[in-house]
């Protein structure tokens, strides 16, 4: 059979490639107008977040989306971007960055497949179907030979799925895994069917927490599609804010972003907010997928006892059983999350570096990181909150 030819470009815009194009590539499962399995590689995220400025000049993400073409035809694209730091990407490079520079390399600007400011695991390599070993292979080598031909350090590619790791390494890549937490739905009929998979101390310290936070004197609400309003925005906008502050310095996102999705993201989107006199004191913002909910900001301008827990993971339970979704994914880190259902799952990222020596170094140390990965993730899951019975059926 005669191997087809595949071009290789790079857009700095989406401007440059039509919505039906790119959702094609990404979302074809929603042609028909359903619901993506990913809402963050939509071009109407991606699309979003360029607008908004919350990616391009100045911000150290530079947009240059990764596109593959046969006969004029898009049959691939990938969200890449020229980094000039390390910030919002949530797979952790800054050591790598300092030992290479100590030696006198220079490993910024670097390459990122990602979606920003987003720790959620979907597909980097967005291939139409029929075309997916031919057009993720041609993305893989299209992004290493740009790294080589503008001497660039390193490419980067976090929060792959799993299938997507094992191509790319089978291609050279180096793999890293790490690791999250995320609720599994067992077809639970609703939140007391959950509660019995626990064992009895921790279903007893759930429901106090929930009688806590409950107790903070008003009504939690959760707003999505036509339901949520310019005003709700706002309010979340005072709790990004605080929340971003704290954490990174500067909030990733800008103000224009929550407006465009106010438009644009709607359907995609469930704020939780917690409600007083009609006005919100704390918030927090979820992302709804075809099989997931994955919860992603949260702040407030009050702090009362278990609030958060219950903004973000348990009313995220709620939704999600409502919903019929298989999971939820609550984001980076976070150990406390294990003793409220939330069990350790592996992520994935794929790592290219140019110096042979600094690449031998890394994949020693990413072997190591793996063989630790794992036995992290084993004993959390033999300290998890569920039923020993229910522990072993997991497995």
């Amino acid at each position: 059979m005669h191997e087809q030819e595949v071009e290789i470009r790079v857009v700095s815009s989406l401007r440059e490639i039509t919505a039906q194009d790119w959702d094609a590539c990404a979302c074809p499962e929603a042609a028909d107008g359903g619901r993506p399995d990913d809402p963050f590689t939509t071009y109407r995220f991606l699309s979003a977040l360029e607008t908004s400025g919350s990616v391009g000049a100045g911000t150290g993400w530079q947009p240059q989306y990764l596109t593959a073409l046969i006969d004029g035809q898009l049959i691939g694209v990938a969200p890449m971007y020229v980094k000039s730091h390390s910030q919002g990407e949530y797979i952790f490079d800054h050591n790598w960055a300092h030992a290479y520079e100590r030696a006198g390399g220079r490993y910024y600007p670097k390459l990122q497949i990602a979606v920003p400011h987003t720790p959620a695991t979907g597909r980097r390599f967005l291939v139409r179907p029929d075309f997916e070993e031919t057009g993720t292979a041609a993305l893989v080598q299209g992004a290493v030979q740009l790294a080589q031909n503008n001497n660039i350090s390193s490419l980067h590619v976090t929060f792959c799925t799993g299938g997507e790791a094992e191509r790319a390494a089978d291609m050279g890549l180096m793999l890293r895994k790490t690791q999250q937490f995320h609720w599994e739905n067992h077809g639970y009929a609703d939140f007391d069917g959950f509660l019995a998979s626990l064992s009895s101390r921790k279903r007893k310290n759930i429901r106090k927490e929930r009688a806590q936070a409950q107790a903070f004197g008003g009504t939690i609400r959760t707003y999505t599609g036509d339901d949520l309003q310019p005003e709700h925005w706002d309010a979340f906008w005072r709790f990004y804010q605080d929340t971003g502050a704290r954490k990174w310095g500067t909030p990733y996102l800008t103000r224009r972003f929550f407006d465009i999705a106010q438009e644009t993201l709607r359907d995609d989107m469930a704020l939780v907010l917690a409600e007083r006199d009609g006005v919100p004191v704390a918030g927090a913002l979820n992302f709804i997928g075809g099989q997931a909910l994955y919860g992603r900001y949260w702040g407030c301008t009050e702090h009362h006892p278990c609030l958060h827990f219950e903004l973000c993971y348990y009313q995220a339970i709620d939704i999600a059983i409502a919903r019929g979704l298989d999971r939820v994914e609550a984001g980076a880190q976070g150990e406390h999350k294990l003793a409220r259902g939330y069990l350790p799952r592996p992520t994935w990222s794929l790592h290219w570096v140019g110096d042979p020596g600094f690449q031998d170094a890394i994949a020693r140390y990413l072997e190591a990181e793996r063989d630790a990965v794992d036995e992290e993730i084993s004993v959390l899951t033999e300290y998890g909150p569920f039923r020993r019975a229910k522990v072993e059926e997991q497995e």
